[in-house]
Order: C-alpha cells, then structure tokens, then sequence
C-alpha cells in the first residue's frame, strides 16, 4: 500500500472516530456480543472501516510486506505521551535496543525491558515506540524496549534466546544506564508478553530477576488448544490464519510447541514467580490462554492480578491514540508498573 493512501485512510479513520458516541450507538443499533461481553462503538467503526477498505490481514502478505504494514498501521491510532528527556536507539551486546528516559527521574531509576508484538515474525522499535513512550512517562520508569530477531529467519527458540540474553545484558549494565538492578521488570504484548513469561521463569535463579511481570494479551499457548481460538478467530482483527501463519514461522516443529519456552502455560512448574499483572480483551482469540495463565499462576502461589477489557481487541494498546477505552486500558497497565516500582 502506498503511503499516500495509508495517510489518506488513517485521515478518514481519524475523523470518523471523532464521531460522538451518541452516533455511533445509532449506527451500530445491534452491537457485536460475545460470552457477556459488549464490542467498543469506535472499535466496531475500525472494524467496519477496514472491512469496507479491504484491508489484507496479515497473513495474506510476504513476511517483508507484513512488517512493514504493521509498522505503518501501528502509526495510525498510537498514543501520544508528553516528551521525554531521552529517547535513544543504541546496540547492548549485539542486540539493538531502544531506551526511553522520563524527565527527573531519580540517580537509580527503575526500568521496564519490554518486548514488543508481532507473532514473533513481525512488529519493531517503531510498531511499538508510542506505547512505550506512555509506559516511561506514566510509571515514571525507563523503559527499555528490546528488538529481538525475528522468524522465519530466526526459529524458535532465537527470539526467546534473544529476549533471555537482553535482560541479563541490561541488568548487567544497570549502572551506567541509570537502573536500579532491583527494579527491573519484564512486559510485551502478544508475543512479547509470551518473551516476558518465559524468561521471567527462567531468570528465577538470577541475580538479577524481573521484580514485576507487565503480560498484555500474552501468547503463552503455541498449542491454541483454548476456546477463545475457536469463537473468536474469525472477525474481531486477529485472524485463527494469522496466528496458524505466525506459529508456523517461529515453530514450525508442532513437537516443540509443548516446550515452556513459547508454550508457558504448559509448564510444570510456575513456582517463584514475580508478581504479574495479565490484561486480556473481551474480543481477542488470545482472551481464554491469558486467563488460564493468570489461574495457573495465582495456583502456584503467585501474586497475581487479572484484568479483561471485555469491549476492547487484540492489539489495542496501539489504539490507544483514538480509542478512549484502550488509552484507559493502557493507562492503567502504566499505573499498576507504578505501583510496583514504588509502592
């Protein structure tokens, strides 16, 4: 697609969701519901936008194209922070790395090393800067946002391998980047939230270790044995085909899809684990596995705490800059790291 037409569609896009809500409601006079809950007004608009545009899903581009779709559609809807006093792309042992860094933040400042979204074979720096950039100045933390290598070029266990490796190279390097070692914690969304899960299971022995677990939309099941799989992968923007595309790129080896590694929710064992926040949406195919991780977790005697934003999408936190429910969903996942950095 050409840039001209992406800015001339997220421009209408834009505009129609300054519809006032009143309207919305008279024109979607059916709301779209599933298992008790009610779709978003303006998420239903996007919706029915893309569908009038025939926008192609993910799935149905080579892997060049798709990424640089989804760095183009992050752009459209991302939210928007106050400036920050740095924001820096640098290379950490041989993994680039982006760092955010709020004004007067204290000498020994706490830190968030997120990992983005993308299936593991697409999303960037970039898909997920405006995000991030929320993430730095409402907890009041650096974030340190990590690009991992991608498949198919890099199978599994790369990206996991990639993700393992950046966190122990930024606790290694806490001091000259301003960090408090004992206030590092891990988050992503989608599979980024699927990196954080995994390695924060693994760096329980560390030195080192996540203090908190930010887990948005995780995918923690390569298997996608839940139901939410089934009732919602057909519609609601992540398509059962992107993510079958997506698992098929990183773990092409259905025998390695058990492994906790890109699969944490059939772990043995999930003892002595960092405290988490899991935030799922009411319409996402993902929806059922996050929860199941939640109960797991809180099973092994986890702190846990679990939060479904019934009317919201996969992948909304790049919404967040048009629709009001994910910038509130977004703002209280900035609002609990704050809490667990100070509090």
């Amino acid at each position: 697609m050409s840039t001209l037409r992406q800015r001339a569609e997220a421009a209408l896009a834009h505009a129609a969701l300054r519809t006032p809500r009143s309207l919305l409601k008279r024109l979607f006079t059916s709301p779209t519901m599933r298992d008790g809950h009610t779709l978003d007004s303006q998420v239903e608009l996007i919706l029915l936008l893309a569908r009038i545009a025939r926008k192609p899903h993910t799935h149905e581009f080579p892997i060049a194209a798709a990424r640089r779709d989804l760095d183009a559609n992050a752009l459209v809807f991302a939210p928007k922070s106050a400036p920050l006093s740095e924001v820096r792309d640098f290379n950490l042992d041989g993994t680039k790395v982006r760092i955010y860094r709020p004004h007067a933040l204290p000498a020994k400042a706490p830190a968030l090393v997120y990992f983005h979204g993308g299936g593991w074979a697409t999303g960037s720096l970039d898909s997920h800067d405006g995000p991030c950039r929320v993430l730095a100045n409402d907890a009041r933390a650096i974030v340190v946002s990590v690009d991992y290598c991608l498949a198919p070029e890099h199978r599994f266990p790369a990206a996991f391998d990639d993700a393992l490796a950046a966190f122990r190279a930024i606790g290694r390097a806490a001091s000259e980047l301003g960090i408090d070692p004992a206030r590092i914690a891990v988050g992503g969304d989608s599979a980024g939230g699927n990196l954080s899960a995994a390695i924060a299971r693994e760096l329980r022995s560390d030195t080192i270790r996540p203090c908190f677990q930010l887990l948005i939309y995780p995918a923690v099941d390569a298997t996608m044995s839940c139901r939410s799989i089934q009732t919602l992968g057909h519609g609601f923007f992540l398509e059962r085909e992107t993510m079958d595309w997506f698992v098929n790129h990183y773990v092409p080896n259905r025998n390695d899809r058990k492994d906790p590694r890109v699969s944490p929710l059939l772990a043995d064992d999930l003892k002595s684990l960092p405290p988490a926040l899991i935030v799922t949406a009411g319409f996402d195919p993902l929806r059922d596995e996050g929860e199941a991780y939640a109960e797991k977790l809180r099973a092994a005697g986890n702190a846990v705490e679990y939060r479904c934003y019934g009317s919201l999408i996969h992948g909304f936190i790049n919404t967040a800059g048009a629709v009001s429910a994910a910038k509130s969903a977004l703002s209280d996942s900035a609002s609990a790291l704050r809490r667990a950095f100070y509090g």
